[in-house]
C-alpha cells in the first residue's frame, strides 16, 4: 500500500510586505451614503460661512456678473468727476524744470475751442475754470511752485490728477527731483506727463531727445507715455487724456469729505476781532460731509461747523454764454470769480448744527489729582493695622542716648543709605549719555580732528570762509562722532565716578531675557499718559468706524455740490494767509480723531540725506492731512512686546516712530522733516502710520563695561565696570556677559575699588570684554506744536549745497 506525503500550507515571514487597508467610508457616493443612513436625516447645520454648491455654468455666470459690476463702478466713477453732477476735475499742474514756460502752458490749456474759461487771480495763487459742453466734463486748474513745499503737498492732497510739465533736454532738475521724491512719500493720485518746448528744437534733435528724455523718465515713471503741450491740438488731446483717464485713489482721503475753497469770507464775532466766523465755498468731494462732525483746516487746526448752505453752482457745465464785444466770434466769458459770490437771494440752508449730536473739540483728558489718592481709612481697617505693629518684631538700632521710639524709627541704617530718589538724574537720559561718551575720547584725537578741518579750508577763498557758521560747523562734527561711537560701541556707556552707579542708573533694571521677560505696560507711567486717550482694542475700533462709513448713509452734503461752510471760533490769520495766495484745504475728522494719544510711524531714512539725527530731536510731521511738529523716540521695529531704543535714525533699518499726537485712523502716509538754521526744510525720512498704541514699550538699553585683570579657569577678576564695592553688591544680581559670547555673574566684591571676582561658562579671552545689560523704559515727550512755520522755497544752489556739504563731512 503506497502513503502519499501531504505538502505543508506556506506560512509568512515576518518580512512579509504589509498594505494598508483600503479606508472605503472616507469617500462616499450619493447612493452609498442614503444606504448608510438608513433613512436617518441630520439637523440642519445653521452656519454663516456655509456656501451654496454651483454648478459650472452658474459659476461663470457669476464671475461675469461681478467683472461687469466693477466696471460699471468705474465708468460710473469717472464719468462722475468732472460731470454736471459731480465735483470739478481739480488738476494741479507742477512744472519740474525752472526753464518751464507756465503762462505758456495755461495759455494753451486755456481752449477757446472747447468751451467756457473762468480766470481767477487771487494773490499768487492764479487758477482758472474750463467748462467744456461737448466733452460733457469740466476742469479746474491750478499750479504749485516745487520750491514752495507746504503748498505742493496740500495741493497734492485734494487734486484729483497731477500734470507734471518736463523739460525735453533734461526732464527735470535737482528741485523738481526734490519734488518729486516728496510727493512719492505721500502718494500720487492720477498723474500725466507732457512735455513743452520739443517742437522748438532742430527736428534731427527732436528723436534724439525724446529717446534721451524716455531714458530718464523711465526711472521714476517706467510705464507712462508722454504727451506734448506746444499747441492747441495737443493741448486737447491732452485734456481727452485727463478726462478718459483711470483714478488712482489716496486711501486716507476716501473715507473723509475734503474740500477745496473757492471762495473765503471772515466775519469777526462781537467780543474779539481775532476771532470770528469763518465762510469756506467749495464742492465737497470724497465722502458726505455732516455739520455735526469737525472739520480740520490743513495748517491751522480742528474747528466745529455752525451750519452748511447750497449757494447755487456758480460754475454749471451749460452756462448762459455771453459774446464778448470786441471779438464776437468767439463764445468765451472771462469773469472774476469772486464776483459770483451775488447770489445771497438764491441761498438756502442745507444743515444746521446740532449741540447734543455735534463732536467736542475735547483734545485732552483733565487728569485729577485726587484720582491716584487713597481713601480714610475704616475703624476695623485702623484696628488690624494696629494689631500687625503689636505683632511685628522688634529691629534692634544703635542710637544716641535719650533717643525716643519715634525718633529711632526715622534713623537708618548703614544699608539704607543707598535708597535715593535721584529725581536729579531722571531727566539725564540720551543727552547726558552721549555727552559722557563725546568726553572719554583723548584729546589727541579731537586735535588731530581739529587739524584735519583746518588743512581742508581753502585759504584762497575769503568769501567761502565768510560763508562757514562755525558754531554749526563744530555741532554737527560733534554728532557726526557721536553717531559713529554709537556704531562701533552701541548703547555702551562708561560708569560716572563722582555718582554711584547704584543712584546714576536707580531707574534702570536688569532683565534674564530681553525677548521673554515680563514688563508691565501700565508700570510707572509719566503724568502726561493721564492727559491722552487710549482704544480699548483700536483695531475692532477702527474696523468698526470703516465698516459704518462704507455702509450706513450720511446725513449731509454730497459729493459734487457746491456749499458754503460755517466755521466757528476761527483766527483770523487763517483767512489773512489765504488772501495772500495759500490754499485753504479742509478736511472732515472721523470720530476720535481731535483726540491725543500715542502714535507710532513705521519710517526709513531718505537716501538723499546722510545728516545724522538723534532722537528727540524736534521734527516736522507730515501725517495723512495733518502736518505738526513734535520731538519724536525712535526704535526698532520688531514683533516683540518690547522694543529697543535707538539714539540715532540709522539708515540700513525701518525704525518706529514713536510720538504724542491727535488720532489717526491708518492707512496714512508719514513725511518727516527737519527745519535747518536757514528755514528749509529738507527731508528726513518716509514710511506710514503704524499704530496708534499707548501700551508699545520703548526699552532703553545701557551697557556697562568691564576689562578682566586677573583670568583663571572659569573666574576672572574683571575692573573698571564699578568704583566702589557698594555698587557691586547693588548690581550682583544682574548677568553678565562678554563680546566673545560668555555668560557669568558676580561672585563677590573684591577690596573697596571696585573689583569684583566673576564666574563664567568657559574661560575668557584677554581681549575679551566684559558687559552688563540695564534696562528702562522710556516715553516721548509731550512738545506737540501744530503750527508749522512756512519754510524757506528750494533753489537748485541750495540743495547742491547741501549735498556737498553732506559728502564733505
Amino acid at each position: 500500500m503506497h502513503v502519499g506525503c501531504r505538502m505543508a500550507a506556506h506560512r509568512s515571514g515576518p518580512l512579509k510586505q504589509q498594505n494598508k487597508a483600503h479606508k472605503g467610508g472616507r469617500h462616499h457616493g450619493g447612493g452609498s451614503a442614503q444606504r448608510d443612513s438608513k433613512g436617518r436625516v441630520g439637523p440642519k447645520i445653521l452656519c454663516k460661512k456655509l456656501k451654496k454648491q454651483l454648478s459650472r455654468v452658474d459659476q461663470r455666470h457669476r464671475a461675469s456678473q461681478l467683472r461687469k459690476q466693477k466696471r460699471e463702478a468705474v465708468l460710473a466713477e469717472k464719468r462722475q468727476l468732472g460731470s454736471k453732477d459731480g465735483p470739478p476735475h481739480q488738476v494741479l499742474v507742477v512744472p519740474l524744470h525752472n526753464r518751464i514756460s507756465l503762462p505758456e502752458a495755461f495759455k494753451l490749456l486755456q481752449n477757446e475751442d472747447l468751451g467756457t474759461v473762468y480766470l481767477n487771480e487771487r494773490g499768487r495763487a492764479h487758477s482758472f475754470m474750463l467748462l467744456c459742453p461737448s466733452l460733457k466734463h469740466r476742469w479746474f486748474f491750478t499750479y504749485a511752485r516745487p520750491g514752495d513745499l507746504h503748498t505742493l503737498l496740500d495741493m497734492a492732497k485734494v487734486a484729483d490728477t497731477i500734470l507734471f510739465l518736463l523739460d525735453p533736454l533734461e526732464g527735470w532738475d535737482s528741485t523738481g527731483d526734490y519734488c518729486l521724491s516728496c510727493l512719492f512719500a505721500q502718494g500720487l493720485p492720477t498723474y500725466t506727463l507732457a512735455v513743452q518746448g520739443l517742437s522748438g528744437l532742430p527736428p534731427k534733435k527732436q528723436i534724439d531727445a525724446r529717446k534721451k528724455l524716455n531714458k530718464t523718465v523711465e526711472k521714476r515713471f517706467p510705464e507712462d507715455k508722454l504727451l506734448l503741450l506746444d499747441t492747441q491740438q495737443e493741448s486737447g488731446l491732452l485734456l481727452r487724456q485727463l478726462a478718459n483717464q483711470k483714478q488712482r485713489h489716496l486711501a486716507f482721503r476716501d473715507r473723509r469729505a475734503y474740500l477745496f475753497a473757492h471762495v473765503a469770507d471772515f466775519v469777526p464775532s462781537e467780543e474779539s476781532g481775532s476771532v470770528g466766523t469763518l465762510s469756506l465755498s467749495g464742492y465737497v468731494r470724497g465722502r458726505t460731509l455732516n455739520v455735526n462732525s469737525l472739520l480740520h483746516i490743513v495748517g491751522h487746526g480742528d474747528f466745529q461747523m455752525s451750519q452748511i448752505d447750497a449757494p447755487v453752482d456758480p460754475f454749471p457745465l451749460n452756462p448762459r454764454v455771453t459774446k464778448s464785444q470786441k471779438k464776437p466770434s468767439m463764445a468765451m466769458e472771462v469773469c472774476v470769480t469772486d464776483a459770483v459770490a451775488n447770489m445771497e437771494e438764491d441761498l438756502r440752508v442745507l444743515m444746521k448744527a446740532d449741540p447734543d449730536q455735534q463732536e467736542t473739540l475735547q483734545t485732552e483728558v483733565i487728569p485729577d489729582p485726587m484720582e491716584g489718592e487713597q481713601t480714610w481709612p475704616t475703624e476695623e481697617e485702623l484696628d488690624e493695622a494696629s494689631d500687625l505693629l503689636k505683632q511685628r518684631s522688634r529691629v534692634v538700632k544703635k542710637v544716641p542716648k535719650g533717643t525716643s521710639s519715634y525718633q529711632a524709627e526715622w534713623i537708618l541704617d548703614e544699608g539704607d543709605e543707598s535708597d535715593g530718589d535721584g529725581d536729579e538724574y531722571d531727566d539725564i537720559q540720551h543727552e547726558g549719555f552721549m555727552e559722557e561718551e563725546s568726553q572719554d575720547g583723548s584729546g589727541e584725537e579731537e586735535e588731530e580732528e581739529c587739524e584735519t578741518m583746518t588743512l581742508g579750508e581753502s585759504v584762497r577763498d575769503d568769501v567761502y570762509d565768510e560763508k562757514v557758521d562755525e558754531e554749526d560747523e563744530e555741532r554737527m562734527l560733534e554728532k557726526y562722532k557721536q553717531e559713529r561711537l554709537e556704531e562701533m560701541f552701541p548703547d555702551e556707556v562708561d560708569t560716572p565716578r563722582d555718582v554711584a552707579a547704584r543712584i546714576r542708573f536707580q531707574k534702570y533694571r536688569g532683565l534674564k531675557s530681553f525677548r521673554t521677560s515680563p514688563w508691565d505696560p501700565k508700570e510707572n507711567l509719566p503724568r502726561d499718559y493721564a492727559r491722552i486717550f487710549q482704544f480699548q482694542n483700536f483695531v475692532n475700533t477702527r474696523k468698526r468706524i470703516f465698516k459704518e462709513i462704507e455702509e450706513k448713509e450720511a446725513e449731509g452734503a454730497e459729493v459734487g455740490w457746491y456749499v458754503t461752510l460755517h466755521v466757528s471760533d476761527v483766527p483770523v490769520s487763517v483767512v489773512e494767509c489765504f488772501r495772500q495766495g495759500a490754499p485753504l484745504i479742509a478736511f472732515s475728522l472721523l470720530p476720535y480723531e481731535q483726540k491725543m494719544s500715542v502714535l507710532n510711524m513705521v519710517v526709513s531714512r531718505n537716501p538723499g540725506n546722510t545728516e545724522p539725527v538723534k532722537a528727540k530731536e524736534e521734527l516736522i510731521f507730515h501725517c495723512g492731512f495733518r502736518r505738526f511738529r513734535a520731538s519724536p523716540l525712535f526704535s526698532q521695529h520688531t514683533a516683540a512686546d518690547k522694543h529697543k531704543f535707538q539714539r540715532f535714525l540709522t539708515a540700513d533699518a525701518a525704525l518706529v516712530v514713536t510720538v504724542f499726537a491727535p488720532i489717526t485712523f491708518p492707512p496714512a502716509s508719514v513725511l518727516l522733516f527737519k527745519q535747518r538754521r536757514n528755514g528749509m526744510h529738507s527731508l528726513i525720512a518716509t514710511g506710514h502710520l503704524f499704530s496708534v498704541d499707548p501700551d508699545r514699550m520703548v526699552i532703553k538699553r545701557v551697557v556697562l563695561s568691564g576689562h578682566p585683570f586677573k583670568i583663571f579657569t572659569k573666574m576672572a577678576v574683571v575692573r573698571y565696570m564699578f568704583f566702589n564695592r557698594e555698587d557691586v553688591m547693588w548690581f550682583k544680581p544682574v548677568e553678565l556677559r562678554t563680546k566673545w559670547g560668555r555668560r557669568g555673574h558676580i561672585k563677590e566684591p573684591l577690596g573697596t575699588h571696585g573689583h569684583m571676582k566673576c564666574s563664567f561658562d568657559g574661560k575668557l579671552k584677554s581681549q575679551d570684554t566684559v558687559l552688563m545689560n540695564l534696562y528702562k523704559r522710556v516715553f516721548p515727550k509731550w512738545t506737540y506744536d501744530p503750527y508749522v512755520p512756512e519754510p524757506v522755497p528750494w533753489v537748485k544752489s541750495d540743495i547742491s549745497s547741501t549735498v556737498s556739504e553732506v559728502d564733505m563731512e
